[in-house]
């Protein structure tokens, strides 16, 4: 415990014959306690003076209730003032362990002062987890209908004036994704596609109306098609026009309910084909149930069910993102000169760069999680502002405490870190238990209401900073106030 009487800033003394020096006196001396100044029998007033200012004049103060004011010099003194010859900022430590016991001395006032921070950090990171969820859903439905992936569909026609809409005109064969394949630099699969909806399917004493799609092996691949059960159909079934099939979940949940369905027999349009597998579930893709559906071999089809000269759709994976635009353009120039068409003249074909729908549904998920994290970190400042009222208060209480401090030798600076180092712990408590909560409460929405949600270290850390952030922000005008106090005006408030 360091003698405050040793303190340079400021005296407590009694005006005795001897000058004046720090202590108190009964009788003819004076009578001092480890260093704090013995009050309890005294019951005239005394007098505080605070050092010299700038123009070399210093100023005192005559308090009369020193019963009230002893305990606070003691409190003051124990917790720390300056060491002798202290220059600068009180050390951190100290700043730290004042903050701290002035804390635990309103343990409830502190807890609801950080419930605002505690909810804002909370909300913060459910908020970017249900974004970021929504945002990974989102994506994997896309990358069910595959990546780098360009779709071409036929034109419109124009009979009479009146213009059928797109897909209204054949105009793309087989022959076109083969020359696809075969001239176009950067392509890694093709595959025309041949469908067909609402297929009356029979197995057994079940039946069932699906969309019945034929396509070349790479389809799989192309559309990131997996197998649950059973095999895919390969190059070698593609070649011999072989009569098997891969069935969707729906499609196998509705014709054996209760039996397996790889080698089982199934009619569509009265031909037999053998299924050879499962498809693994994509679910929906918001506009259709991608279950629903039965691959056969493009051969199969072309011979046993459709013998369309014209197919529905190419299907193009490119093999290099960073090429996909320059592949499309490719494919342009080869379909154009193909199909005959003059410079100028309307495509009778159109090309859908998956890519960019991608990309689109990216940016909006995106926006979607900063709204989501921009209206919860609203709280977080509402939690900033209670922060800084409550420390308005609390500076208003302890303004008695402060004139103290300063008189003793705190100087403004002390004052200032305490004080701020009040508020930015409020905001780190607040912050690490928001952080639990916003976890918990991520995983919760996850088990209970099935919502997709992703927790990022970004969005703990990003929420923490701003937690800390908001701290400093609002803390610092109390601090700031708090060390412009008058020493001389703090210590005569009752």
């Amino acid at each position: 415990m360091v003698n405050p009487r040793r303190t340079s800033k400021a005296r407590i003394h009694k005006r005795v014959d001897r000058g004046t020096r720090l202590g108190f006196k009964k009788g003819s001396g004076h009578r001092r306690t480890k260093g704090i100044p013995h009050m309890k029998t005294l019951e005239d007033p005394f007098e505080i003076t605070t050092p010299p200012s700038e123009n070399g004049h210093g100023a005192t103060a005559t308090l009369e209730r020193h019963r009230d004011v002893s305990a606070e010099i003691a409190r003051v003194v124990a917790l720390g003032p300056l060491p002798e010859g202290t220059t600068g900022s009180m050390a951190i430590g100290q700043s730290v362990s004042s903050a701290v016991e002035a804390l635990q001395a309103n343990k409830l006032r502190a807890l609801l002062t950080m419930l605002g921070i505690i909810i804002g950090v909370g909300a913060v990171i459910v908020m970017i987890a249900l974004g970021q969820g929504a945002q990974a859903s989102v994506e994997a439905r896309l990358a069910g209908l595959g990546t780098n992936l360009l779709t071409i569909m036929p034109g419109s026609a124009n009979v009479g004036g009146v213009k059928t809409g797109a897909g209204g005109l054949p105009s793309l064969t087989e022959a076109d994704a083969q020359a696809i394949m075969n001239q176009v630099p950067g392509v890694a699969y093709v595959s025309p596609d041949l469908r067909a909806g609402n297929i009356q399917v029979v197995a057994g004493g079940q039946n069932w109306s699906t969309t019945v799609e034929a396509d070349y092996p790479s389809f799989f691949s192309i559309q990131n098609w997996q197998i649950a059960e059973g095999a895919a159909y390969d190059d070698t079934d593609e070649a011999s026009a072989a009569v098997v099939a891969d069935i969707g979940q729906t499609v196998a949940n509705n014709l054996f309910p209760n039996s397996d369905p790889v080698g089982q027999m199934i009619l569509i349009r009265n031909v037999p084909f053998k299924v050879k597998g499962v498809l693994a579930s994509k679910g929906s893709n918001g506009f259709q149930d991608q279950d629903d559906i039965i691959l056969i071999p493009y051969s199969s089809a072309q011979i046993r069910l459709f013998n369309r000269p014209y197919v529905n759709t190419i299907f193009v994976q490119v093999a290099d993102s960073s090429q996909v635009n320059n592949v499309q353009q490719a494919i342009t120039d080869l379909l154009e000169t193909r199909h005959h068409i003059a410079s100028g003249q309307p495509d009778d074909f159109r090309i859908r760069n998956n890519n960019q729908i991608i990309d689109t549904a990216q940016q909006t998920s995106d926006t979607l999680t900063y709204l989501l994290a921009g209206v919860a970190a609203v709280s977080l400042i509402v939690g900033g502002i209670g922060i800084m009222n409550i420390m308005l208060v609390s500076v208003t209480e302890r303004t008695r405490e402060i004139g103290i401090r300063m008189a003793i030798g705190a100087r403004a600076g002390n004052i200032l870190s305490q004080f701020l180092i009040e508020a930015i712990l409020l905001s780190v408590a607040g912050g690490i238990i928001g952080i639990l909560v916003g976890i918990s409460g991520s995983f919760g929405l996850s088990k209970l209401a099935g919502w997709s949600t992703v927790i990022s270290p970004q969005s703990i850390i990003l929420s923490f900073g701003f937690a800390a952030l908001v701290g400093i922000f609002f803390g610092y005008y109390p601090a700031r106030k708090a060390s412009q106090l008058d020493p001389i005006q703090a210590l005569r408030t009752d």
